[in-house]
């Protein structure tokens, strides 16, 4: 297994689009098979009861706050944690049984990254290969994940955007059937982002199995097949990220505040194309089906009303809106 790591509101009513534990639709058995997944630390419920299925050949996200129970499962799914109760099936196989055979088909990145300081990236990328029976040139996945111009730097010389590059590398060398990334972008900057998206949706478009975790829903909704929505040990939604995003009655979102003033909710659902309503701090969003007759009606009933739009913004909605309609506050937030 390629490691480059060392280890509100109450939720709303789940939405699931896919009840977790079917049969998903592609062919093949599923990569990765959980059911009634339990982890318990003491009195803490880390993960209580979750089921999922992730398909053979997606990219699947994991998305949660903090101390969802997002990270355990995924240690729990690599085999670095034996779960307190249920089923775990990995590429058709369980954990106890020729577990390294099985190590072998999995790459993997957790949040925090350990490598050798006086090694450099070609030399470090060499000693994770040599742990496999097959792989990749390490010279090939160096220059996929953007370091060809640092085979001879010490990994202590690179910047942390590089740093999380060497780490996707360590995963990928093995050649994996699953690639399993918890937090991959976490505190990165926008251009090393967008890099490592890029080089785990080619890893993708090979017919191979990706699972991330993310804290950016905009990355989530750009890279992933569909993504389960985790909160208390539990998945509160799941299915593909524009199937999400129907759940909230409108794929466009104005967004508005009013200062001090208010308007009744009830005005403000009755106007044109309105889905739904939902109040952050003073900020008030309407989910619609089409904001260019939501917005005109909106104006009109301000002005009616001697009131003033301190702001004012259309958009489209996104995996966010998703997140705060089921949970009550932003995954960011967290």
């Amino acid at each position: 297994m390629s490691t480059a790591a060392t280890m509100a509101p109450a939720p709303a009513p789940a939405v699931l689009l896919r009840r977790p534990g079917t049969q998903p639709d592609a062919g093949g058995p599923p990569a990765v098979v959980l059911r009634g997944l339990r982890k318990h630390f003491d009195d803490v419920k880390a993960v209580d009861g979750l089921d999922l299925e992730i398909r053979t050949d997606e990219c699947f996200g994991l998305l949660g706050p903090n101390g969802a129970g997002k990270t355990t499962t995924i240690e729990i799914i690599v085999g670095l944690q034996e779960p307190t109760a249920g089923e775990v099936r990995v590429l058709g196989r369980t954990w106890g049984r020729g577990d390294r055979s099985l190590r072998a088909r999995v790459g993997v990145s957790l949040q925090e990254t350990r490598l050798p300081e006086r090694l450099t990236v070609i030399e470090v990328l060499r000693l994770f290969r040599s742990f496999y029976p097959s792989g990749r040139a390490p010279a090939d996945v160096m220059e996929e994940v953007g370091l060809g111009d640092k085979a001879r730097t010490w990994t202590v010389k690179l910047s942390g955007g590089q740093r999380q590059r060497l780490a996707l590398g360590c995963a990928l060398v093995g050649d994996p059937d699953l690639l399993v990334l918890d937090e991959p972008t976490t505190g990165l900057d926008p251009q090393a982002r967008l890099h490592i998206g890029d080089t785990i949706r080619s890893y993708r478009q090979r017919g191979r199995t990706v699972l991330v975790s993310t804290h950016y829903m905009e990355e989530a909704q750009r890279l992933c097949d569909r993504v389960a929505v985790v909160d208390h040990g539990k998945v509160i939604a799941l299915g593909s990220p524009p199937e999400l995003i129907a759940t909230l009655g409108g794929e466009q979102v104005v967004e508005f505040a009013l200062g001090d003033a208010a308007l009744p909710d009830v005005d403000l659902e009755a106007l044109p194309e309105v889905r739904g309503l939902r109040h952050t701090g003073r900020t008030l969003l309407l989910a619609t089906t089409d904001a260019r007759v939501t917005l005109p009606a909106l104006l009109d009933l301000t002005r009616a009303r001697g009131l003033r739009l301190e702001s004012l913004a259309t958009r489209q909605a996104t995996l966010e809106d998703v997140f705060v309609a089921l949970t009550g506050r932003r995954l960011r937030d967290e």
